[in-house]
């Protein structure tokens, strides 16, 4: 029997209130507020992706090894790991515009700088700064989320973008929204190496990070003029008018020609009302970690951006070494993987979307009331949210193990191609289930979740890129990924845990906290 006790996620909806919808966003504006959520969410893994086809070029021209600039790269992911857990817990407290403007801003510095710079030092700096900025906005638009994809997530961009899908979508619509949501972060791999191949080729490496600059910067400007406030301790279920840096220029523009006056119902956030600032503690979101079912939905999303970040990382050596591959070409094999994540996150959402409706019918519930109680403590979530995603286990895992035979036997080019394909669209996938999951478990602190899990993934996928070459020369290519492969196979006994215990755990959860 589905509980009628309204969750943390209704916003505090007092009884009184309680036909006041979770969110006043029409359609159309949680369509744009998620479309720029995913759009900011693009800059974190772009930079990545455009950054590997240009590794050789860089490595000439500063006069240093490869490896060490793939210890630019480590840099980049171990940044990109923290920042989200310092952006997370701000975007929470203090809303998501203001660390949106922050991250876009730190990052086109970060891009100036390094279409300036000319030394290993300054490149190894500044990207971590960049790292910063493009991970922290990546963490504010996933929030909700992860890569798959975070999976592709750096700082703070795509955990911000979760913790505004948290805001302004209910759990029974949140499905096909996490999958737009990841449109942005997953336009990287098919369009970054293309890009960065071209530019290092005709204009010079540089260029990678001016266009970078001119990218964010845009962005930066879209934000401002039309990005709303949606954090719920802002402005509630968007009900209330906000002002300052909470409004968008275009609100701001359309009151000053129509002689809008201060009236009582403004935000207005000053010394009296402002949050008291404390400075976030980076660490605080693993206390995530304690609790059991979300420690699994943490360990899984992380084994599967390791997976994801290793065989993007081998693609590129990997085809230049075994199928003599020039760098622009090798660039284009990264366009199949990329195309399979836009397909897996995009596709993926409506397969959570009915699995959501069909348990729900199965509770005896109609959709209105699938919309309205989705968010209950009884409510089978896990299940919903992990049901069909063990298929996505098996497929990733015959595509990772058979990807490094494959090509360990050097088999026509086409067949690793085609399984890295396969594992592109699985972690794509898995992705938007466990972060829709995860935002699910964690109403409330969306980012603050995300940031967590950014944290995971990134520890786990920076050691496991530590060591890979190394791996693979001791015990060879296809035995490096059967690793890997089997690595994601024991997330399929996790996550069948998860559907049969959580939500145990929940509800042992929740007693807890109404009691003491």
């Amino acid at each position: 029997m589905i509980s009628e006790k309204p969750s943390a996620e209704d916003g505090g909806r007092e009884a009184a209130g309680e036909e006041a919808p979770y969110s006043t966003f029409s359609l159309w504006q949680k369509r744009w507020t998620i479309f720029l959520a995913a759009l900011t969410g693009m800059f974190s893994p772009m930079s990545s992706f455009i950054f590997y086809p240009a590794i050789h070029s860089i490595a000439e021209s500063l006069r240093v090894t490869v490896v060490l600039i793939n210890l630019a790269i480590t840099t980049y992911m171990v940044v990109s790991g923290v920042v989200p857990a310092l952006l997370g817990n701000a975007a929470d407290k203090f809303g998501r515009r203001p660390v949106y403007l922050f991250a876009l801003s730190i990052y086109s510095a970060a891009n100036i700088g390094l279409g300036l710079q000319n030394t290993y030092a300054g490149l190894l700096v500044l990207r971590g700064i960049q790292s910063a900025g493009s991970s922290g906005v990546l963490f504010i638009s996933t929030s909700s989320l992860s890569p798959p994809l975070r999976q592709q997530c750096t700082l703070g961009t795509i955990s911000l973008g979760y913790g505004v899908l948290s805001d302004i979508t209910t759990r029974a619509e949140r499905g096909s929204y996490v999958g737009v949501l990841l449109l942005g972060p997953n336009v990287a791999p098919p369009v970054g190496p293309i890009l960065g191949g071209v530019l290092a080729a005709k204009l010079g490496w540089k260029w990678i990070f001016w266009m970078l600059c001119i990218l964010g910067g845009a962005c930066l400007l879209l934000v401002l003029v039309a990005l709303p406030e949606t954090s719920r301790v802002i402005v509630g279920n968007g009900s209330k008018p906000a002002r300052g840096i909470y409004e968008t220029l275009i609100s701001a523009l359309k009151k000053r020609l129509k002689g809008h006056d201060k009236t009582e119902t403004d935000v207005v956030f000053d010394h009296k009302s402002r949050a008291k600032f404390t400075l976030p503690n980076p660490l605080a979101c693993l206390r995530l970690l304690l609790l059991w079912d979300v420690a699994v939905v943490l360990l899984c999303n992380g084994i599967y951006y390791t997976i994801a970040c290793t065989i993007q990382a081998s693609l590129s050596t990997l085809f230049i070494e075994v199928y003599n591959y020039q760098s622009l070409e090798a660039g284009l094999i990264y366009i199949p993987f990329g195309v399979a994540s836009l397909a897996g996150a995009f596709s993926w959402g409506k397969v959570l979307d009915y699995d959501f409706a069909r348990l729900a019918r199965q509770a005896g519930l109609s959709t209105d009331e699938v919309r309205q109680q989705g968010n209950t403590i009884d409510f089978p979530i896990e299940n919903a949210r992990l049901r069909s995603a063990l298929i996505l286990v098996v497929l990733n895992t015959i595509g990772t193990v058979g990807y490094g035979w494959f090509i360990h036997f050097r088999v026509h080019v086409s067949v690793p191609v085609i399984l890295q394909t396969v594992v592109g669209f699985a972690t794509s996938a898995m992705f938007v289930a466990l972060g829709t999951l995860l935002t699910d478990l964690n109403p409330n602190r969306a980012s603050t979740a995300s940031a967590s899990a950014n944290i995971v993934r990134c520890a786990l996928a920076a050691t496991a890129l530590a060591v890979l070459q190394p791996i693979i020369d001791r015990v060879g290519v296809g035995w490096c990924f059967t690793i890997f492969g089997l690595l994601g196979a024991l997330c399929g006994p996790f996550m069948v845990w998860g559907i049969q215990r959580g939500a145990g755990l929940r509800r042992k959860r929740q007693a807890a906290e109404e009691s003491g």
